[in-house]
């Protein structure tokens, strides 16, 4: 999805990316700023994002911010935290009415008034955040951190990465922690407000019907804060090497099982064998048609649900299935029995072709999505790959059997996380 988007950089350095289409009613703008994900400012960076979007100099309120944009015939704006890989990125995000079916020429104009108000006009009382709306925000930020704890099915995906990456900056939650919450205050989060905002990498999208110079004026001429010295976000994928796979157990007050396996891929996106990865993940979990689907939850009847997800930019799989407490040795032989069969090559005719058309299918739905297409290109610029909706349809078809067992001999089991009930 690269090439749709005309690339330039302004002179504060921040990147923006161009759409022009009359394909969508709407007009989509995203602006990403890319952090390092660190355990010292993950709390920060999630915190930061939702205390902006509080209230700004010309908009102090978000009763005044949406009574405005109410008047914008239904503008909509909202941030949120992403975690790409070891990328920790702050998310701003507004969608327009197309002006053209309204008849307000001065529509996207009005709309990135609060737009870039929020990024880089915040609320201020003596030289810091406003201490209300800080305070406020932490809180709710906490609530948000400790619900993970009651959504079992996302709880033990997130637990089995962090056992599994252990040492590496990917086993931080994109949220951060509570314990982390406590050390931040209304002065110390501005001043790494203004050391992100000035040094951090930036992408502006802004995708639909539009004229790209008047765009890009617009732009010039709002988004004028001075940015220099900008700091590298380093990408780099290392492989690990699995000596042995480990085995982590909890118990809590459950009525279910809950079952997670994280294995390494060592393949990323944008490697050559990327998309035979992806096939391969289909396969193995991707749907109704896959080996997990069929052969433990169908056959078996082992288990309530199983799948398989790829994180692509870290370069992991996860395998996930919620599971009776008595079935959890017989769920772990099933499950690494289809992994033993991908290696060995033991896929159907069925099961290849289904998990392509899937793949095909969902790509092709991205590609009508306006947030699908700037999330994918996000991820593209992360990874350093530039490439259409045609071009990724065109490299799935041409993915072979060979292909995805010949990438299922790089996965290798790292870790298996039990949830299991209290005796």
């Amino acid at each position: 999805m690269g090439n749709l988007f005309k690339q330039k950089a302004l002179e504060n350095n921040i990147n923006i990316h161009i759409y022009p289409t009359s394909k969508f009613k709407t007009i989509n703008f995203y602006l990403f700023v890319h952090q390092e994900l660190k355990k010292e400012i993950a709390t920060k960076t999630a915190l930061l994002p939702f205390v902006l979007e509080r209230g700004s100099q010309n908009f102090p309120t978000q009763r005044s911010m949406n009574l405005f944009l109410e008047n914008l015939y239904g503008t909509s704006t909202d941030s949120d935290i992403l975690k790409r890989g070891e990328v920790h990125v702050l998310e701003f995000y507004m969608e327009i009415p197309n002006p053209k079916f309204i008849g307000e020429e001065n529509l996207i104009e009005e709309g990135l008034k609060v737009f870039q108000d929020v990024v880089q006009n915040p609320l201020t009382e003596n030289g810091s955040f406003k201490k209300e709306y800080v305070d406020q925000e932490k809180e709710i930020l906490k609530r948000n951190i400790e619900s993970l704890y009651n959504d079992k099915f996302n709880y033990v995906i997130e637990r089995c990465i962090q056992e599994m990456c252990k040492d590496e900056p990917f086993s931080i939650y994109k949220y951060g922690s509570v314990e982390d919450l406590q050390t931040i205050d209304s002065n110390n989060l501005y001043s790494y407000y203004n050391e992100c905002i000035t040094t951090c990498p930036m992408d502006l999208f802004i995708l639909g019907d539009i004229d790209e110079n008047k765009i890009e004026k617009l732009i010039k001429e709002m988004f004028f804060i001075q940015r220099k010295d900008i700091k590298k976000i380093n990408t780099e994928f290392s492989e690990k090497i699995v000596e042995k796979p480990k085995y982590v157990e909890e118990k809590q007050d459950v009525n279910q099982g809950k079952l997670a396996l994280g294995f390494r891929t060592n393949t990323k996106y944008g490697d050559s064998d990327y998309y035979a990865l992806a096939v391969y993940s289909s396969i193995l979990g991707g749907g109704p048609y896959s080996k997990l689907f069929q052969n433990v939850r169908e056959k078996e009847s082992l288990a309530y649900y199983a799948f398989s997800k790829l994180e692509k930019n870290k370069g992991l799989m996860l395998i996930s299935s919620g599971i009776e407490f008595s079935k959890k040795d017989k769920a772990l032989d099933i499950i690494g029995k289809q992994v033993e069969d991908m290696e060995k090559g033991n896929i159907s005719a069925y099961e290849f072709d289904s998990a392509v058309k899937s793949l095909v299918n969902a790509f092709k739905e991205a590609a009508d999505n306006p947030s699908a297409i700037i999330q994918s290109r996000l991820d593209g610029i992360i990874n350093g790959v530039d490439e259409t909706t045609d071009e990724i349809v065109d490299k799935l078809q041409k993915v072979t059997k060979d292909d995805v067992v010949n990438v299922a001999q790089k996965i290798k089991l790292d870790t298996i996380f039990f949830l299991n009930k209290i005796d």
